[in-house]
């Protein structure tokens, strides 16, 4: 079983910039996706962007503004989020799937984009 720790999640203001980190207690297979999600508030969570392989996937939502990216070592990934609009406002979640396999989310991490 593995575990996923998040970090960096925080307020900012609209325009600013953030970084996720996603920590995972041990090596993710290569041929496992690691990826976010969000939820805010009132709402169902939703993808925001994932990377397989070194293959990366994006919402419509974030593209141009989001960037993803793993280490070699496949125990993290990250999220670099520009541009921040009030509406990226959410609990963040890191997750590790197989295809539609759910096999591990983070505990979430807060951003909060306002004035």
């Amino acid at each position: 079983q593995v575990q996923l720790v998040e970090s960096g999640g925080g307020l900012v203001q609209p325009g600013g910039s953030l970084r996720l980190s996603c920590v995972a207690s041990r090596n993710i297979f290569s041929i496992y996706t690691m990826g976010w999600y969000r939820q805010a508030p009132g709402k169902q969570r939703e993808f925001v962007a994932s990377i397989t392989s070194g293959r990366t996937n994006y919402a419509d939502s974030v593209k141009g503004r989001f960037t993803i990216s793993g280490d070699n070592a496949k125990t993290a990934v990250s999220l670099q989020m520009n541009s921040l609009k009030p509406e990226d406002t959410a609990v963040y979640y890191c997750n590790v799937r197989h295809y539609d396999t759910q096999i591990a989310w983070g505990q979430g991490t807060q951003v909060t984009v306002s004035s």
